[in-house]
């Protein structure tokens, strides 16, 4: 019998019979996998209740002891690493390399979050007054709710969880209903870790319904959401109501610019591995090229080869392929209709653009579109699949000013042997992250985030921590 998880709220897995539940669907075989429930308002309200009561007592607790939780949430992550990864696998559709490359990095997260235990650090401000001091205090937000995408499901929970724990608030969690199971897997290691009731709380639904009545509840004080921008605006809008809080990380339509200057061969595989990761379904992923004429030629033959060579089918069944499917039909749909529209536009499909014909899944051919212009929607709307798009230019200049040109900010490239070059566009990108002469894959001690529709606030590092905290302010006269 297929299993149907349940909630968990308040320290404990709670069963109850949903109105409604949702299939959880491989979406290399179409396999059910399981079921999750459609949470009901009551216990949409018993968890951030939960929320609630627990915040006051672990926002007491000192921070390094809140880290001593932190670690051990990381440690059960590690001794179940392969089961984790082949559930990610199974009900997202990654690699397995690819998986356990996330099971690793969640719990390394977790930990290098609580290394900030003892660095979660306030100001001293000069007063105006004689015997006054004046101290900035950082606290903790209160309630957080976190939002989470299909696309890096396991890591996404510890993304905003464990900023939000170490620095004194509690979490509800939603994760995506189309990749569920390995949020509940979380939710019970997080339970033989032994992290206080109400503290982590985990519940299922569809955004539409469950995630929108977490937003509206006014017990929460910040919402933190990855996804789509049309959900992001409706995120704002809802949020408004009671003036909550919002951390949103958004769309991308990340430029790879290719400078006469480069390393053609490294520029071509960077570009190619940052189009096929995660058969393309990722926000920072270069999404479109920019390459100077000089040598296009070279590049797009090239780039057409290391696409060529790429293999891909169901990742549980092979493990050898390079990637698996995309999500959804729905995903499968959009992918084929933009590379349908750039062929009608006038570009050169030189690589795939079709379904990759297999026995069953939402596979896609790995596909290079040639002759783009920057008016194409190929080149201006997110694609989210493994097709790569490329434009010729005659200057940098010119890349420049077509790699701003958009409505995204989230993450750029340049790939090229001169030192001004590379300056010249680190300088002149508006975009959160510049990547120069490597793929696009943020480090945990950066700060991802993200300019125009691509979001408000970010995640990671420093900064990413201080997002869930707020400020006071004391004048002590003395």
């Amino acid at each position: 019998m297929t299993k149907l998880y349940q909630n968990y709220i308040s320290g404990k897995f709670v069963e109850h019979a949903p109105s409604d539940t949702i299939e959880v669907r491989n979406p290399a075989t179409h396999e059910l996998l399981a079921f999750i429930p459609e949470t009901t308002p009551e216990f949409l309200n018993e968890a951030v209740d939960a929320a609630r009561k627990a915040q006051s007592a672990w926002g007491k607790l000192p921070a390094i002891q809140r880290a001593v939780h932190l670690r051990k949430v990381a440690e059960k992550i590690r001794d179940n690493k392969d089961k984790l990864a082949e559930i990610i696998t199974l009900e997202q559709g990654k690699t397995l390399g690819l998986a356990k490359v996330e099971v690793d990095f969640t719990a390394d997260y977790i930990d290098y979050m609580a290394e900030w235990a003892r660095r979660i650090e306030g100001e001293v401000i000069p007063s105006d007054r004689v015997n006054e001091s004046i101290f900035l205090m950082r606290r903790p937000i209160g309630v957080t709710v976190g939002i989470l995408p299909w696309n890096f499901p396991f890591f996404l929970i510890a993304r905003k969880m464990a900023p939000a724990l170490i620095t004194g608030n509690t979490i509800v969690v939603k994760p995506s209903e189309e990749t569920p199971i390995n949020a509940y897997e979380f939710a019970r290691l997080v339970h033989e870790a032994g992290l206080p009731p109400g503290v982590f709380n985990l519940v299922g639904g569809r955004g539409a319904s469950v995630g929108a009545q977490l937003i509206d509840n006014p017990q929460v004080d910040l919402v933190s959401f990855t996804g789509s921008v049309e959900t992001g605006k409706r995120i704002m809008e809802s949020a408004a109501k009671n003036l909550t809080r919002v951390n949103l990380e958004l769309g991308g339509k990340a430029p790879a610019i290719v400078l006469a200057s480069a390393d053609i061969d490294l520029a071509a595989k960077a570009i190619c591995d940052s189009r096929i990761i995660n058969s393309g379904q990722v926000c920072n992923c270069a999404e479109r090229v920019y390459v100077e004429r000089s040598v296009s030629t070279e590049f797009i033959d090239k780039i057409t080869a290391r696409m060529a060579a790429v293999r891909y089918g169901d990742p549980m069944a092979d493990l050898t392929v390079d990637m698996g499917p995309l999500i959804n039909q729905q995903s499968l749909d959009k992918v084929a209709t933009m590379v349908s529209n750039a062929r009608k536009e006038g570009a050169d499909v030189i690589l795939g653009g079709n379904l990759a014909y297999l026995d069953q899944g939402f596979h896609y051919l790995p596909t290079v579109i040639t002759n783009c212009n920057h008016q194409m929607e190929i080149m201006r709307k997110e694609i989210f699949g493994p097709v790569l798009p490329i434009q010729i230019v005659d200057s940098l200049e010119e890349a420049i000013l077509l790699s701003n040109d958009s409505e995204f900010g989230l993450t750029s490239s340049i790939f090229t042997r001169d030192l001004n070059k590379a300056m010249q566009a680190c300088n002149d990108l508006q975009f959160g992250e510049t990547y120069v002469n490597r793929e696009h894959f943020e480090a945990m001690q950066g700060f991802h985030a993200g300019r125009r529709h691509s979001g408000i606030g970010g995640a990671d590092g420093k900064y990413g921590l201080l997002e869930y905290t707020e400020t006071q302010v004391v004048y002590m006269q003395y």
